[in-house]
């Protein structure tokens, strides 16, 4: 664990109906000023639902059943609702993952960049205004006046983008949650768009929570990166050579060549599908997909062991 860190969590558990349908169990998770943390899963393995406890933002017939949150050392579920919200949008900043439904559609994007410095840092509407024009000259965005006085549906999916990344960094929090940022755009994009979130990052001395289902985006970005399969934290590592877990190494495995580089790689899917979160699984949730298994695996659920520093797996097999 890092001194001091921004984010100490321990042991989440979050589930849906009351109980019934764990979303994410026992999740251990910590980052410190600077670093960037990558998570990474298939759909449904319970990355965005962890982003949305961190925030305080789980939907409807979602709770946090155990665990604790701390930003700064404070107990966040220990604050009131009232207070809890002022850190949100102003210490602890979220990027969604789809910018335009992020986006109200009736207000110009400066409207909304603006209305953050006028609401939380209480700046008048001009200073507001420049503040606004000046960070959205900061994310890329060209002509940051024009940008101003725009609507969102008139901006690509990459410049709408970048107006939620203001939005998210405007008041310099400590910590930023990225929600799947580049899901929806080409592979260009998607890569200054990380390397923007990298850098602004970076000048400002923010912790980073990557939340992505693409390995490969993390390589150069994230310091380390933790595996999710079925709620469960299921591989934690810091080298993309040294994959443990027969699930990271299947996704690996299932990537796509990179543009440019030979063709003769032909990706391998992970063979049938992630569980539901009502499925219950005597043994270990991967090994119905998994190749490897042994009677071990489809009977006794594997803890996550420790392999060495910022080093975990959760598999009978690895060592």
């Amino acid at each position: 664990m890092p001194i001091n860190p921004i984010l100490e969590v321990k042991n989440l558990a979050v589930s849906f109906g009351g109980g019934a349908w764990p979303a994410v169990r026992g999740l251990d998770l910590d980052l410190a000023q600077g670093e960037v943390v990558g998570l990474v899963g298939e759909s449904g393995s319970g990355k965005s639902i962890t982003a949305y406890s961190l925030m305080g933002l789980l939907p409807y017939g979602a709770r946090q059943d155990a665990g604790s949150i701390l930003f700064m050392g404070q107990d966040l579920a220990q604050l009131e609702p009232k207070e809890r919200r002022k850190l949100c949008g102003a210490r602890m900043g979220l990027i969604f993952q789809e910018p335009l439904t992020a986006l109200n559609p009736v207000y110009s994007i400066g409207e909304q960049v603006a209305e953050i410095f006028r609401i939380r840092a209480h700046k008048s509407r001009a200073v507001a205004k420049a503040l606004a024009i000046e960070l959205l000259g900061q994310v890329g965005l060209p002509n940051p006046a024009a940008a101003y006085a725009s609507f969102p549906h008139r901006f690509s999916g990459g410049m709408r983008q970048r107006v939620v990344i203001a939005m998210a960094l405007a008041l310099g929090p400590e910590l930023i949650i990225a929600d799947e940022p580049t899901t929806a755009l080409d592979p260009t994009i998607a890569a200054q768009i990380i390397r923007l979130i990298k850098n602004l990052a970076s000048a400002r001395g923010s912790a980073v929570l990557f939340i992505t289902h693409n390995l490969r985006l993390l390589i150069g970005l994230a310091t380390r990166i933790l595996v999710m399969y079925h709620g469960l934290v299921v591989e934690e590592l810091t080298d993309f050579t040294d994959l443990r877990h027969p699930y990271s190494q299947g996704l690996w495995r299932a990537l796509p060549p990179e543009p440019g580089a030979r063709q003769d790689r032909h990706l391998i899917p992970i063979p049938g599908q992630a569980p539901a979160l009502a499925e219950k699984i005597p043994g270990c949730a991967f090994a119905p997909r998994c190749a490897e298994a042994q009677d071990i695996c489809l009977t006794v659920s594997p803890s996550l062991k420790t392999l060495a520093p910022n080093r975990r797996v959760r598999c009978h097999l690895a060592c």
